[in-house]
């Protein structure tokens, strides 16, 4: 099952999308600009490989709802997020407002 919510973080639009998976479920809340997932976020990935696209995303681990995702810190984030001010330990509903 697919479930999509948008909702607004200080005016900003955001769209939440929550995939129930056999034993897990794929979290994803994305912006205009940037994005913060669960665990199944590759930011190697999106650093080494895709690096000329400057990727605005953070991982959380953990997390089971989106709201979950919105007020957990924040485990690893991509270098374009880190130039942002995002770092380490930043909650994904802060990590949202930056990428606004």
């Amino acid at each position: 099952m697919i479930d999509a919510q948008p909702f607004t973080i200080d005016g900003a639009l955001y769209q939440g999308i929550s995939v129930s998976l056999p034993k897990t479920t794929l979290l994803v809340i994305t912006g205009k600009n940037g994005y913060i997932m669960c665990g199944a976020l590759d930011v190697q990935l999106l650093n080494d490989k895709l690096a000329d696209r400057n990727v605005l995303a953070g991982k959380a681990v953990g997390v089971r709802t989106l709201d979950d995702l919105l007020h957990a810190p924040l485990a690893e984030v991509t270098v374009g997020a880190e130039k942002l001010g995002i770092h380490v330990g930043t909650t994904g509903v802060d990590a949202l407002k930056m990428m606004a």
